[in-house]
């Protein structure tokens, strides 16, 4: 097949500066090729031998132009237009055509689709589907490299629609407060999805709200491939000697749908024909030509040779094997691989208050861990709401104990943006209730990144939880089981100063994400005989704390107290209590031997009763312990309510209030 060119009239204007023509040629191979690619995508497509594609046509020159302004081992994070960001890393095609088949070779095993994967190789983080969390994972990234006292600068795009989301205001605060060395990318491309920029934002420049953060703001022609390239290597060079953030707006347009099945129907003809003049492949073609850097002929023989060699890499995807069905190594790659040493505790001990042996832990991690990062609302010097870092600055300096701006989700992003570049992070949710801001980070971030790409997320969340203390509906929940059953997640909930200490430095020493949560009621409440110096104990291991032959209570977190207090005011009832420890994964064999053993159970927790954690213990003991049972497996769980303030209406909607009465069921089943 034979190619006729006809040269383009120029509509923009092109800067070489001092630009060799070799440059400038390797810049329209840069160009070119993410365009032949999507040509190629949107004719297979038509044909059906792929489902679904997300056109970035005519946007090339922001993605190729900044990144090639960018060093090599420099992290970008590009959004689901940014083919020429994969490209100009010089992914090849063949990997990335097997990605978005699916296929077994591709990054994700064929696990997700698109842009939706990470490659340490090409230090290229991709984004997941809501708009906006991976500007956090850049504001980690840039953080890791200052602690390193590297000179390096974070390249992360959003499109004009994210900056509506509060992960956009939240990330980039965060690095403005912390003089953080990102260039955040928007690429205003006039729609998101169907709806106009106009329905979006009222402001004239979306270049104008750098001005609410205190940093620069710089609006280019995102379609000229130059003014891209020299725009952001000037701002390069600039951060990596004085490290801060930049907000640039790159204007530019969508030629195609969100993506080819939503159509174009909803956009004016006049921005079509308008953007059309502004195409920047066919215009930074015309101007090579022009120049005489480029001729028709040789234009013509390069997009032959690229023809040939898309067409061969894709063919070769295609016949790339399709991944086979194995559901427990699925379930393994959930979690980064990681087999935990226990670390066995000193016989010297110091009696210990459950909150002094968080600190203890706390400080022995920083001690152990120079990569070590704290990151929460008034941790610093304050200390922390509960005074848990008290004194960790002075020891340790604010770099690596930070106050964080009120921003849950930006500062988990962040924690996994440390992970990614070679730290470790622990997160303080100055009450668990809080976490509901920083949710999406976690469950779909946090939890899936392993499984996706293969990168661990070393993160810890710390999650002050509970009632008993009068905090009432937003400082009192027990919302561990929102995070159960979320597979990639590790959930542990120690009830003994011991163990607070134990599994917090297990929970450090895994790779994988860790909710950790510690209930306020016990913090000065509950003191104890805690081991010395550093041990870690096991996740996943539940601890048999009495031994009777009547019934079982299967607890956790201050419910262990409740039934402590229960056994030690019935002596006679016979219980055997288990401590979980950890929730996921929980113990089961610990928790079969007990049923076993006793045939009668009761499982107890603060949360609610209706889809509590509970709910799960109870279903697996039915279904693999159900002939060992003399009697249906009873919950004693807190009402099916909020939670009140009020000491009395506390009391009653606590599980402790229903205890002794369930218990008393149970028996006389």
């Amino acid at each position: 097949m034979g190619y006729f060119l006809t040269v383009f009239k120029i509509h923009m204007h092109f800067n070489r500066r001092d630009k060799d023509d070799k440059f400038l040629l390797n810049l329209y191979k840069r160009l070119l090729y993410p365009r032949m690619v999507e040509e190629k995508m949107l004719k297979l497509l038509r044909q059906g031998r792929i489902g679904k594609w997300f056109s970035g046509i005519g946007q090339e020159a922001i993605a190729v132009g900044s990144t090639l302004a960018m060093q090599q081992d420099e992290y970008i994070l590009p959004m689901h237009r940014n083919l020429g960001v994969f490209t100009t890393r010089d992914i090849p095609l063949e990997k990335l055509m097997a990605q978005w088949q699916g296929k077994m070779t591709g990054f994700t095993k064929g696990r997700d689709r698109s842009f939706h994967f990470g490659t340490q190789d090409y230090k290229i983080i991709g984004m997941i589907s809501h708009l906006g969390p991976q500007m956090a994972l850049a504001d980690g990234i840039a953080l890791a490299d200052i602690l390193d006292k590297k000179q390096k600068v974070t390249l992360v795009y959003t499109g004009e629609g994210a900056t509506s989301e509060g992960d956009f205001h939240e990330a980039v605060n965060v690095a403005a407060v912390w003089n953080l060395p990102v260039i955040f990318l928007i690429e205003n491309n006039g729609y998101g999805l169907s709806t106009p920029k106009s329905e979006q934002f009222k402001c004239k420049n979306l270049v104008d709200k750098a001005i609410g953060y205190g940093i620069e703001g710089v609006q280019i022609d995102g379609n000229n491939i130059l003014e891209v390239y020299d725009t952001i290597n000037q701002l390069a060079n600039e951060l990596r000697k004085d490290p801060r953030p930049v907000l640039v707006e790159c204007l530019t347009f969508r030629m195609r749908g969100h993506e080819e099945a939503s159509g174009t129907k909803y956009v004016p003809q006049e921005l079509f024909d308008e953007w059309e003049k502004k195409d920047p492949l066919n215009n930074y073609e015309s101007y090579l030509i022009e120049q005489g850097v480029l001729s028709t002929d040789a234009a013509i023989d390069i997009k032959i040779q690229i023809k040939r060699s898309i067409e061969l890499e894709v063919e070769e995807a295609f016949n790339e094997p399709e991944p086979k069905a194995n559901a427990e190594q699925e379930e393994l790659d959930m979690y980064f691989p990681y087999e935990q040493t226990i670390v066995a505790p000193s016989q010297s001990s110091t009696e210990k208050r459950y909150l002094d042996a968080i600190t203890d832990a706390l400080d022995l991690a920083m001690q152990k861990y120079q990569n070590l990062v704290l990151m929460g609302q008034d941790i610093a010097d304050y200390g922390g709401a509960f005074k848990i870092t008290d004194g960790f600055t002075a020891k340790y300096g604010k770099g690596r104990v930070r106050n964080t701006p009120i921003c849950e989700s930006a500062i988990v992003g962040a924690g996994l943006g440390l992970s990614i570049n070679g730290y470790k992070a622990v997160v303080e949710m100055q009450f668990a209730d809080f976490v509901t801001v920083g949710f999406n980070q976690i469950v779909n971030n946090l939890a899936k990144t392993h499984y996706r790409w293969g990168e661990k997320a070393d993160v810890v969340v710390r999650m002050p939880t509970g009632a008993g203390t009068g905090a009432g509906p937003f400082h009192s929940q027990s919302n561990e089981a929102w995070f159960t059953k979320t597979p990639g997640l590790k959930v542990v909930y120690p009830a003994f100063p011991e163990d607070a200490k134990g599994l917090l430095l297990a929970a450090i020493e895994d790779p994988n994400p860790v909710l950790y949560f510690e209930h306020k009621y016990l913090y000065r409440s509950l003191t104890a005989a805690v081991p010395d110096g550093y041990y870690t104990t096991e996740i996943g291991k539940a601890v048999k704390l009495t031994s009777g032959t009547k019934f079982t209570i299967i607890t956790y977190g201050l419910g262990v107290h409740w039934g402590l207090d229960f056994i030690k005011n019935n002596q006679d009832c016979g219980a055997t209590l288990i401590d979980l420890r950890t929730l996921q994964p929980w113990d089961k064999e610990t928790v079969s031997e007990a049923v076993k053993s006793t045939g009668r159970v009761l499982i107890l927790h603060e949360d609610t009763l209706t889809s509590g954690f509970g709910a799960e213990i109870s279903a697996w003991i039915g279904e693999h312990c159900f002939s060992y049972l003399d009697a249906p497996v009873m919950r004693c769980a807190s009402l099916d309510t909020a939670i009140p303030m009020n000491k009395i209406l506390e009391d009653d909607f606590l599980a402790k209030a229903r205890l002794a009465e369930t218990v008393d069921k149970l028996l006389k089943y």
